[in-house]
């Protein structure tokens, strides 16, 4: 590999001739040789369009020459628009807690793209510099924690909320489709009285309609931005205007709101609103194990399982059992459910570590929220396209099973006694013959009473 050299302020550096990304980037790179994950590449975009306003907004301040701010400004919307490639981004999710390296990286990357337009050189920082042009009136300390807000926002509007809308729907839809299918309740994995599939699936949705509601609150919070804080949140070498300035053009420039912190030290020295915004993509998680499960389980057989519902068939699921079919899509979510909720803990974890005036988790916590972020999107989109839409009721299976259950007693406790309802049941269930039966040989009531009590529709709604 040929190499150039260049310099920061501890020395000099070999870098790779091919890399716009320099020394600070370099030393990066060779002291966090930690794992085989990057800082997402949506916290690097987000930070290049933060570049790409901060130089328009120096500019029009009077503290950066026109020629240069634009030089800065094209080679920042060159990373934002995903035109670089990503092996120009390699620092290590595992870095220096305030995510310097990285910022440093997106600097130096910004710099060389710049000169080189320039007719300049790659690594001689002239005529744009990396820390005096591309990061100036900026730290690490409040780009870093705006940059993975602005990612986070970006990746819930584009992907993971569209996406559980999407999968709501097909819910309601399947709600309304099987409102006919009467079917036996469970509580505690045994029998319970009759429901309506319809009814079921009017449950799921409106667990993810509230998940929804749930991932809104938190992108409220992760609007308010760091930006201005500078080092220690005071502010310090940034002009007055600049973050006003510089977060109007962001949120102009993406479509979302975004606003200046109303506390810059609780903006930098803490990460509440990232904390929140995990555990809401925790909870929409749980909410989709709990949906997948229980699809599963409503899915199983296919003949000495519940059976209720059937499920899109995808692929072949043994290896060494012919003709075996198996629920992977629901069992792909749950596991998406596992890694969200593993991620939460972390971040968890990472909120704590907000010393004084700067949380020193920032990179791990870029990563593990954009990566749920990513995978609740995911995981919901294929739910939706690849079984949701294609479940079909097994209507005989869910008849016959509601016949057969012990919870058709319920129903006679109100009109005949909590007692001898319950006797009932025994006998059915230790002769093996229905509640139906055994309450006509006991003649507890007329039979023509006896079938509107047992009818089972008539309990999947309130009555009097």
């Amino acid at each position: 590999m040929e190499y150039r050299i260049e310099t920061d302020s501890m020395g000099e550096v070999q870098v790779p001739s091919w890399a716009y990304y320099g020394a600070q980037t370099q030393r990066a790179v060779d002291n966090f040789n930690i794992s085989d994950l990057v800082m997402p590449m949506e916290v690097v975009r987000a930070l290049a369009l933060i570049k790409w306003a901060a130089a328009k907004t120096n500019a029009a301040l009077g503290l950066l020459k026109p020629e240069i701010a634009e030089a800065i400004a094209n080679a920042a919307l060159e990373i934002a628009e995903g035109r670089v490639a990503k092996e120009h981004f390699p620092v290590d999710v595992f870095q220096t807690g305030s995510g310097t390296s990285t910022n440093m990286n997106v600097n130096e990357v910004i710099a060389n793209l710049a000169n080189v337009a320039l007719g300049g050189k790659m690594g001689a920082k002239s005529p744009v510099h990396p820390n005096d042009h591309v990061n100036k009136g900026q730290s690490s300390n409040d780009t870093i924690p705006t940059a993975i807000h602005v990612a986070a926002v970006l990746a819930l509007d584009r992907q993971t909320i569209p996406a559980l809308v999407e999968l709501q729907k097909a819910l309601a839809k399947k709600a309304e489709e099987f409102d006919d299918v009467l079917k036996i309740g469970r509580t505690h994995l045994q029998d319970a009285t009759p429901i309506r599939l319809g009814q079921e699936f009017s449950g799921y949705a409106r667990q993810v309609e509230l998940g929804v509601q749930r991932l809104n609150e938190a992108r409220e919070h992760l609007l308010e931005l760091a930006l201005g804080g500078t080092a220690v949140g005071t502010g310090v070498n940034t002009h007055p205007q600049f973050a006003k300035e510089t977060i109007a053009r962001l949120a102009e420039k993406t479509g979302a709101p975004f606003r200046e912190a109303e506390n810059h030290f609780e903006a930098q020295a803490a990460k509440d609103a990232i904390v929140y915004a995990s555990g809401a993509l925790k909870t929409v998680a749980t909410s989709l194990m709990k949906i997948a499960n229980d699809i599963r389980w409503l899915g199983s057989g296919p003949r000495c399982g519940l059976g209720e519902i059937i499920l899109p068939e995808l692929q072949p699921g043994s290896s060494i059992m012919p003709g075996k079919v198996n629920p992977v899509i629901p069992e792909a979510v749950i596991q998406v459910a596992a890694q969200v909720t593993g991620n939460d803990l972390a971040i968890t974890i990472g909120g704590q570590w907000g010393n004084f005036e700067l949380n020193v988790m920032m990179p791990v916590m870029a990563h593990n929220l954009l990566q749920s972020i990513s995978l609740v999107g995911a995981a919901a989109r294929a739910f939706k396209v690849k079984c949701i839409d294609g479940i079909q009721a097994d209507r005989k299976r869910c008849e016959s099973m509601i016949e057969q259950s012990l919870a058709m007693c319920t129903p006679l406790a109100k009109v005949i006694g909590y007692d001898r309802a319950a006797e009932i049941a025994k006998e059915a269930y230790q002769t093996g013959r229905t509640v139906r039966e055994i309450a006509r040989e006991k003649g507890v009531l007329p039979e023509e009473e006896l079938a509107k009590v047992l009818d089972p529709s008539g309990m999947t709604r309130p009555s009097a």
